[in-house]
């Protein structure tokens, strides 16, 4: 049977403390990135892939998109009925104008998706520039939504996605605010 030292109850606070400090241990993570901001961080991957999923759809079904989406429109409307049907028709309408200009679409979804991924990484690891490219990124959408939600008929989807951004640049500015760094 092996004994381990026991620690010793009699030994002053600070003794206790060096002794469980493990903080200058090189196994300490290095990101103090809070979980907050890892979230968001998720969040960018998520949209960063799903980005390169429509990427692959439309490399897939460009030059039988119309059908496609005729088939997946019934599909949608059979199963769901109008629910999301002005966002699945401006959906269809971008897929249709893409499906002409395709290697363009291709490529700004690529550039899209490089972004999220670039952010997500940024925040993850957290570095300085990634929150501000966050709050910047997020925050100047926010009038426009603002005014869509206002000066176009209700919308729940556009009101998900508001909220979402409004919650996503309030988290990232209260880390940043957390770090000092404004």
């Amino acid at each position: 049977m092996v004994n381990l030292p026991q620690q010793d109850d009699r030994l002053p606070p600070s003794s206790k403390d060096s002794v469980t400090d493990l903080t200058n241990s090189p196994y300490k993570e290095h990101s103090t990135s809070s979980e907050s901001i890892r979230a968001v961080a998720i969040y960018e991957v998520v949209k960063g892939v799903g980005a390169l999923c429509g990427a692959g759809a439309l490399w897939v079904w460009h030059t039988n998109l119309a059908s496609w989406f005729k088939m997946v429109t019934v599909s949608w409307q059979q199963s769901f009925g109008h629910l999301f049907a002005p966002q699945i028709d401006s959906a269809v309408r971008i897929a249709q104008q893409a499906s002409k200009n395709w290697t363009v679409f291709l490529l700004l979804i690529f550039a899209y998706a490089s972004l999220r991924f670039f952010e997500a990484y940024g925040l993850w690891q957290d570095k300085t520039w990634a929150y501000w490219f966050g709050v910047l990124g997020y925050g100047v959408f926010i009038p426009i939504e603002l005014y869509y939600l206002i000066a176009r008929p209700f919308d729940w989807f556009k009101l998900i996605i508001l909220i979402s951004n409004i919650l996503i640049v309030i988290v990232v500015y209260r880390n940043m605010k957390r770090k000092g760094l404004i």
